[in-house]
């Protein structure tokens, strides 16, 4: 429940401030109590919520979501291979906020954090999934929860961004967000010297990177969009060895999520009316 009197742990310097003081008294952060919600958030998204198991959780609901929707409206879903088996349809992945194509024209900007949780076949979520397991508990460890969930979802947006701009094909998945926690790792190893770990991790972005080109139907604009925006935003991060997120990184991730959410809620609107109409 919100606090509305007594003290909290300012998360910047880790003294206990009145929970609404507009500034921490001892280093200046910005609404070090959040209106009273800081406790509830911190503990919601850095304690007891895994962000990265949300994250596989919403990627796995939307694709269930589409192959249903497709399979209601007639769509083949079965594909013709291995790399197309249980493949959504078109319209069934405009429906839950495929970004490009359509929904640029249209200019439905909120696509760009939808797109990311989208999957176009079972390999494609299997593959995508994995990644995402295997690099954001990383990722969280040295930035914290809070920052680690910035990081996916900016480094997503910002290869769609760069994939729209660039071809403006319709496009969807976590490819670019991954990048992006590569990329926020090899940031990490620089900034702590450690270079066998940057190596290590220049390597599989390399590979990947290769691996995008062999493949076919591959948004390697999105890709490289993605590992920029989140080399762009681990720069601007902060490293610190508790690694406690602040009230703004608190207050941008619950808006993360609000506006997937509601982006979701008006592709579906918005399509299914011009489908019905």
């Amino acid at each position: 429940m919100r606090q509305t009197q007594g003290s909290v742990v300012c998360s910047q310097c880790g003294r206990l401030v009145g929970v609404t003081e507009e500034k921490c008294p001892f280093c200046g952060a910005w609404r070090p109590g959040l209106f009273g919600w800081a406790t509830v958030l911190r503990r919601a998204l850095g304690g007891h919520l895994d962000l990265f198991t949300l994250i596989v959780g919403a990627c796995v609901t939307l694709y269930a979501l589409a192959l249903i929707l497709s399979a209601v409206s007639g769509g083949d879903i079965l594909g013709g291979g291995l790399f197309s088996i249980l493949s959504p349809s078109g319209p069934a992945l405009y429906q839950l906020g495929m970004t490009g194509g359509y929904a640029w024209e249209q200019g439905w900007w909120l696509t760009l954090l939808t797109a990311v949780y989208l999957h176009g076949s079972l390999l494609h979520i299997v593959f995508n999934v994995m990644w995402i397991r295997n690099l954001g508990p990383a990722v969280t460890e040295v930035y914290g929860a809070g920052r680690a969930f910035l990081l996916f979802n900016f480094a997503g947006a910002g290869g769609f961004l760069v994939s729209n701009v660039m071809t403006g094909l319709p496009t969807i998945g976590a490819s670019g967000s991954i990048f992006g926690l590569l990329a926020a790792l090899i940031v990490y190893g620089r900034r702590r010297g450690s270079s066998v770990v940057t190596q290590q991790l220049w390597q599989w972005a390399i590979i990947l990177g290769v691996f995008g080109f062999i493949m076919p139907g591959i948004n390697n604009w999105a890709h490289g969009g993605g590992f920029a925006a989140g080399w762009v935003a681990a720069m601007l991060m902060d490293l610190d060895d508790d690694r406690q997120d602040s009230s703004w990184v608190l207050l941008t991730s619950t808006v993360l999520i609000v506006l997937t959410a509601l982006g979701v809620g008006l592709s579906f609107v918005r399509v299914t009316g011009v489908l019905l109409g």
